[in-house]
C-alpha cells in the first residue's frame, strides 16, 4: 500500500442539500455521512461524506482488524495487530499527514466511532454487565475521497488523496456524479408498515429504584454526580437510510451522523459535541440539564425559564465543567484551559438543553488521538469522579452501553478532529433497533422526574420510527 498523498480539490456551488448529495455518492457499506442537519445552529457549518475507502479498521477485545481495499481489482487484504488502538491511530495519521491550507475543517482521514465500552479499557475498569448487542469497540473508515458541504456558502468541495487512483480523475468523477445524478433528486419515500414496540429492561419502578441507589452512593460520598441510562429495543424491519431521513427531519441536530457499517447501521441526531480540534485549539461542549418543549408558546417559554433558573441543573453542569477542565488539563498548555460559555440554553425539536463551552491549547507533541484518550468517555455521560461513576454505572445498568454515549466523528490527516457524544442515536442490527436515554443524577434528583426526563428524550427517536411515545407512569 502506497503512502504518498497527491492531494487534489475541486469546488463548485450547488443548491442541493447534504442528504441529496449523500444519496448520489453513497456506495452502501462504509459510506459514512457526518451530517450537520440543524440549519439554524451556529455549529451546523459543514457536512462530510467519506467516499472510496482504502482502509477499514475494527477493534474487538484489544485486537485491531485491518481491511485494505483495492478499488481497481475489487479485492482487499486483511491484517491483525495486537497493539493499543491509540498508538495505532497516531501512527496511521502521521503516516498520511497532509498540511491543510484550504480553510475546510476536513480534507482527508477517517470517519467512524469509539464505543462507550472502550472507556473501560482506557480506565482499566472491568465491565461485568452483559452485552445487549455485539459490535466492534472501534470502527473507523479511511477514505481516498471526501465530499465537504459548506452550509452557508452552498459550496461543495471534493478532495482526493491519490491513494487508490489518480486524485484528479477520482475528484472529477465524483463531481460529475453529483451534478449528473442529483438534477432530479427526490426525497426518499419513508413507508412504515408496522409500529415498533420498544421496551426497556427497566420498568418505571425499577428505573426509579436504580436512581435511588445512585443517590445512596452520592450520600455515602462515592460520587458527586453520575449518568443513569437505559436502553429501549424492538423488532425493526424498516430500511435504515429511510429511517435516518425521517430522523434528521423530525429531530435535526448539529452533530448528526449516518453510518451504514458491516452488519449494522448507526443513525445519530446528537446535539452534543465531545471535542473539536483545529490546529492547537481544543474545545468541548458538555450538556447537562434538560426540559421538554411545551405544547403552546406560553408553556414553551415556561419550560425554558425553568431550565434557565434551575439551581439543580446549573449545579450538575458546573460539576461536569470542573471534570472536563481537569481532563483537558492533561493534554493542554498549563493555564490555557478556559470556560468561555456557561449556562447557555439550546433549543431542539423536543427539548431544551443547558450547555457550557471549555477551550484550551494543546501542549507541544500532543495529538488529537492523545486528547481523545485523555478525555474519553465524556464527563457529561459518566460522572464525577469518572472512574467510580463508571463502576457504579456498570453495577446499576442492565447492559453494557455499547455505541450509546460513545463518540462519532472524524480524525483528519491534518491533525484535526471533531466528535460528538452519541446520544439521540439508533443502532439497527439483525432486524432489531436499540436506543439509549438517560440523565445526570445528583443528590437533589427526584427519581420520578429523572425517569420522565428519559422519556422526553426518547420522543424524537420514537417518532422517527413510527413508534408510540411512552406514557408517563
Amino acid at each position: 500500500m502506497q503512502n504518498k498523498v497527491e492531494f487534489n480539490i475541486h469546488k463548485f456551488e450547488t443548491q442541493l442539500d447534504a442528504f441529496q448529495i449523500y444519496k448520489c455518492v453513497e456506495q452502501g457499506t462504509d459510506t459514512i455521512f457526518l451530517d450537520s442537519a440543524m440549519s439554524n445552529s451556529p455549529y451546523s457549518l459543514y457536512s462530510i461524506i467519506g467516499v472510496n475507502p482504502f482502509l477499514t479498521i475494527k477493534v474487538a477485545h484489544k485486537t485491531i482488524y485491518e481491511k485494505w481495499h483495492d478499488q481497481e481489482t475489487k479485492t482487499f487484504t486483511k491484517a491483525i495487530h495486537q497493539t493499543d488502538i491509540f498508538s495505532y491511530l497516531n501512527m496511521l495519521l502521521s503516516k498520511y499527514h497532509i498540511e491543510n491550507t484550504t480553510g475546510l475543517p476536513f480534507i482527508g482521514g477517517g470517519l467512524g466511532y469509539f464505543s462507550y465500552d472502550l472507556g473501560s479499557e482506557i480506565e482499566s475498569l472491568p465491565l461485568n454487565a452483559p452485552d445487549l448487542i455485539t459490535i466492534p469497540e472501534v470502527y473507523f473508515v479511511f477514505y481516498d475521497n471526501a465530499v465537504i458541504i459548506d452550509h452557508h456558502s452552498k459550496m461543495v468541495s471534493i478532495t482526493g488523496l491519490g491513494i487508490l487512483r489518480d486524485s484528479v480523475s477520482s475528484v472529477n468523477d465524483l463531481a460529475h456524479c453529483i451534478m449528473d445524478k442529483c438534477i432530479d433528486s427526490e426525497p426518499l419515500q419513508s413507508l412504515y408498515y408496522d409500529k415498533p414496540q420498544f421496551q426497556s429492561p427497566f420498568t418505571a419502578e425499577t428505573y426509579q429504584e436504580a436512581v435511588e441507589a445512585m443517590r445512596h452512593y452520592i450520600r455515602e460520598g462515592h460520587i458527586y454526580i453520575a449518568n443513569m441510562t437505559h436502553t429501549f429495543s424492538s423488532d425493526f424491519h424498516m430500511d435504515p437510510l429511510l429511517t435516518y431521513e425521517r430522523l434528521r427531519t423530525v429531530n435535526p441536530a448539529p452533530f448528526s451522523a449516518y453510518l451504514p457499517l458491516d452488519g449494522f447501521s448507526i443513525l445519530s441526531s446528537s446535539p452534543e459535541r465531545f471535542i473539536e480540534i483545529k490546529g492547537r485549539e481544543i474545545k468541548t461542549r458538555p450538556i447537562k440539564g434538560t426540559r421538554p418543549r411545551g405544547q403552546t408558546e406560553a408553556e414553551d417559554l415556561e419550560h425554558r425559564l425553568a431550565l434557565m433558573t434551575s439551581e439543580k441543573d446549573k449545579s450538575e453542569l458546573l460539576m461536569i465543567v470542573d471534570l472536563e477542565r481537569n481532563d483537558l488539563s492533561k493534554v493542554c498548555v498549563p493555564g490555557s484551559v478556559k470556560v468561555t460559555e456557561l449556562f447557555e440554553i439550546e433549543t431542539y425539536a423536543t427539548v431544551f438543553h443547558l450547555v457550557a463551552t471549555i477551550t484550551g491549547q494543546l501542549s507541544q507533541g500532543k495529538t488529537a488521538v492523545d486528547s481523545i484518550k485523555a478525555m474519553f468517555p465524556g464527563g457529561s455521560i459518566t460522572g464525577a469522579p469518572k472512574y467510580r461513576a463508571m463502576e457504579i454505572i456498570d453495577t446499576l445498568e442492565k447492559h453494557k452501553r455499547n455505541i450509546y454515549t460513545g463518540s462519532i466523528g472524524y480524525l483528519g490527516f491534518d491533525g484535526g478532529a471533531d466528535l460528538n457524544i452519541v446520544i439521540r442515536t439508533i443502532l439497527i442490527k439483525d432486524q432489531m433497533a436499540h436506543f439509549g436515554v438517560g440523565g445526570g443524577i445528583t443528590w437533589e434528583s427526584n427519581s420520578r422526574e429523572e425517569y420522565i426526563e428519559t422519556l422526553d428524550k426518547a420522543k424524537a427517536l420514537l417518532k422517527s420510527m413510527n413508534a408510540e411515545s411512552f406514557e408517563y407512569k
